[in-house]
């Protein structure tokens, strides 16, 4: 299948997407941004928001001065936005530029890397735009909401061969790389079946009521916001609730699901499900959002080419009640490894009782625990411990040109089991994928937004 995919992209037209971002080769300028081994490397920031000001941004910070990093721009179409940078760094001693776009960033010809922290739509195109322009780039997930981006997305950095990150943080944690290690070297067994939850309480989850209120049209450009999304006038929910709408997100499955659903490709191994089933709705919060309050998926997951093998995934996940959590648990027949605890036990596993009457040896896991992330003590970043390591993970290989933990592919994947999802929880149909086109089939259909 791999090799399948890597001929699709290669081959594919690229202008097929209509996404206007620039040429197809390497540019001079590209060609002057490569970086010596003693140079300062020069950031750029694409969008102001949230998790850029509160988590990647002093995560970068941290790890600046040891690795020889800067900051030197902010791109944000949005005016109050730039005026929070602008107040931001002035607090910190930091001289930025402030950009009104990703175009006037570019052309300064001063960034060699960017981290990208926009709309969820936006990101495979937003990584295009930075690949074309010659530069690194660490990008939020997910990485794309529909196989066209996901394709031009992956073709781009393939092609110039940049240094890009998927902000998919768990792959910096000592704990995912143990349980990773253990099920590959073949201790756990056969994964049988995986069980996640991402479960909250929260009716002002991605709302912005204050915000919503206070934009005006002429603040932004809501034009450049939409991209090659169909056009609509203007609308600030969903604009700055962009998570509550499709096209514009995918909301729980992009946001929630990505994360989690990424280590099952990791582990196994396999590039994405088989089929996915899935269903859900809107049962409490009415206020006027599009992508649903609840849903479950069930996934199943295998070799292509042998039904008899493989294992399933249910997700499930609410707004409107948070027992349960976040979880993320997976079972073989010798008992489960549980990476909410961080514990591998032979809880459930094949007993003597039950295997003798079947002329078979007991199957039970010894119990250990897996590897914590340590923090040094002064690695107050506001960010989680695993975004602190996945960032410096980044900059370590945008400086010495080594592949990231989560490498470009895995944003790939990731978003093809995503879109799988949305593609049954719009349609209602069983979904599958064609390896041959790239193409997520719903209902035996490709499926279009």
């Amino acid at each position: 299948m791999k090799q399948t995919r890597r001929k699709f992209i290669r081959n594919m037209t690229v202008g097929a997407t209509g996404i206007a971002v620039g040429g197809m080769g390497l540019s001079a300028k590209a060609y002057g941004n490569i970086i010596g081994s003693n140079d300062r490397i020069r950031v750029g920031i694409i969008g102001f928001a949230d998790r850029s000001r509160w988590s990647l941004i002093p995560t970068f910070l941290y790890h600046a001065k040891p690795l020889n990093f800067e900051i030197v721009a902010v791109s944000d179409i949005w005016n109050r936005r730039r005026d929070e940078a602008k107040e931001f760094f002035d607090a910190r001693g930091i001289d930025v530029a402030l950009c009104r776009n990703n175009e006037e960033l570019y052309d300064r010809g001063d960034v060699d890397a960017v981290i990208i922290g926009t709309a969820d739509f936006q990101h495979a195109l937003h990584t295009v735009e930075a690949v074309e322009a010659g530069c690194d780039a660490f990008v939020e997930k997910p990485f794309a909401e529909t196989m066209a981006d996901n394709r031009r997305g992956l073709e781009a950095v393939e092609r110039t061969g940049k240094i890009v990150t998927i902000g998919s943080q768990r792959r910096s944690g000592p704990n995912y790389h143990a349980a990773a290690e253990f099920i590959k070297a073949g201790k756990f067994g056969d994964i049988m079946m995986c069980e996640m939850t991402w479960n909250v309480n929260q009716p002002g989850r991605w709302r912005r009521p204050d915000l919503v209120a206070s934009i005006r049209e002429g603040d932004t450009d809501w034009n450049r916001y939409l991209m090659n999304r169909p056009y609509e006038p203007w609308d600030p929910r969903k604009y700055l609730e962009y998570r509550l709408f499709w096209p514009y997100s995918s909301g729980i499955p992009g946001q929630w699901m990505a994360h989690q659903i990424d280590t099952v490709h990791w582990f196994s191994g396999l590039s994405h499900p088989r089929s996915v089933a899935a269903n859900g709705g809107i049962y409490l919060w009415k206020d006027g959002r599009e992508n649903f309050d609840t849903m479950t998926a069930v996934f199943d997951y295998g070799p292509k080419d042998d039904p008899t093998k493989g294992f399933q995934v249910v997700y499930s996940s609410r707004f409107t009640n948070s027992a349960g959590g976040t979880k993320e648990i997976y079972y073989s027949n010798g008992g489960k490894l549980n990476l909410a605890t961080n514990r591998i036990t032979g809880e459930g596993g094949l007993n003597e009782h039950h295997a003798s009457a079947m002329g078979m040896e007991p199957n039970i896991l010894e119990a250990f625990d897996l590897p914590t992330v340590e923090v040094a003590t002064d690695a107050d970043t506001g960010a989680d411990p695993l975004t602190t390591a996945h960032m410096k993970d980044w900059m370590e290989c945008v400086r010495n040109r080594k592949q990231p933990n989560a490498p470009v592919i895995t944003g790939y994947e990731h978003s093809i089991a995503n879109i799988m999802v949305t593609a049954a929880l719009r349609t209602g149909q069983f979904v599958t994928f064609d390896d041959e086109r790239q193409e997520v089939l719903a209902g035996g259909e490709v499926f279009k937004y």
